[in-house]
């Protein structure tokens, strides 16, 4: 009895393994990739040039001013501590375009069209295809989140007395620890969970989002209350900065984990 052998797929007949589900969310997500790798860089070069040329040229400017009997570059300075509050800004609030994404593209818009089901009749599980969805992402947004809050801490820190902003305005409330790489885990989970939910990219794109910026937004006008004293937060010394920044960030993380729970719990159900 003869038996016919399966034609060999171009790859088979290279010698290449087929591609494993990591490989296929890069490939998916690949316009994603570059425009985070963009954003990074793009930050990232602008606090260096700041921190290293433009304060620079400002510390000159002043050692210059003192030996002809001291005046004050203004210019430059406000032309620093703007700049800053700009890039403290788009750091801190990054969180609203990864949910948006995880939202829309991430998952929902897989389930809309359909081709996460077609990967779970294949060699990939559901449950796995989350884990992958979820991890691939999380570890980029845990490296650049981390550059960017160096960084910052650097460029802030640097001088204050080219500065605008206090250590307790919501930004550098933000951008100058852990709290930053919490949002955009949490941001991660929160849309995946909304796309799992509502399996249409849009809808999950506004659901992800709205929720986001209303926590985002109450958190900062709460931060202060999770540390309780008896002073304003004005009045406070900035060794409160960490108590306040740790114990957000627990609330963040603790957010991010019940997103992702409730995410492989829809998940799991769904496909029983």
């Amino acid at each position: 009895m003869t038996t016919m052998a399966t034609p060999a797929t171009p790859a088979a007949r290279r010698g290449l393994r087929p591609r494993g589900p990591l490989w296929a969310v890069l490939r998916l997500h690949r316009s994603a990739l570059l425009v985070w790798g963009a954003y990074v860089l793009g930050m990232a070069g602008w606090m260096l040039w700041l921190r290293i040329v433009a304060l620079d040229g400002i510390w000159r400017e002043s050692a210059s001013c003192s030996r002809r009997g001291g005046c004050v570059d203004i210019e430059s300075a406000m032309s620093y501590s703007t700049d800053m509050s700009m890039i403290g800004t788009l750091v801190s609030y990054l969180s609203y375009g990864v949910a948006a994404w995880a939202g829309a593209a991430l998952t929902g818009r897989e389930l809309e069209r359909g081709t996460a089901q077609l990967s779970w009749t294949q060699s990939v599980t559901p449950v796995r295809w989350l884990v992958v969805k979820l991890t691939v992402p999380a570890a980029l947004l845990v490296l650049g989140t981390t550059v960017l809050v160096l960084l910052y801490r650097s460029a802030w820190g640097a001088d204050r007395s080219v500065m605008g902003d206090e250590w307790y305005y919501p930004d550098p409330m933000v951008n100058r620890g852990p709290l930053l790489v919490a949002y955009a885990l949490c941001a991660l989970a929160v849309g995946a969970l909304a796309g799992l939910a509502l399996k249409r990219a849009l809808p999950a794109l506004g659901v992800a989002l709205g929720f986001m910026v209303w926590f985002h937004l109450y958190l900062d006008r709460h931060t202060e209350d999770l540390w309780a004293t008896d002073q304003y937060i004005e009045a406070r010394p900035p060794s409160d900065f960490w108590p306040l920044h740790l114990t957000a960030t627990g609330v963040v993380l603790a957010v991010t984990v019940l997103a992702t729970a409730a995410a492989f719990w829809l998940l799991g159900r769904r496909t029983r």
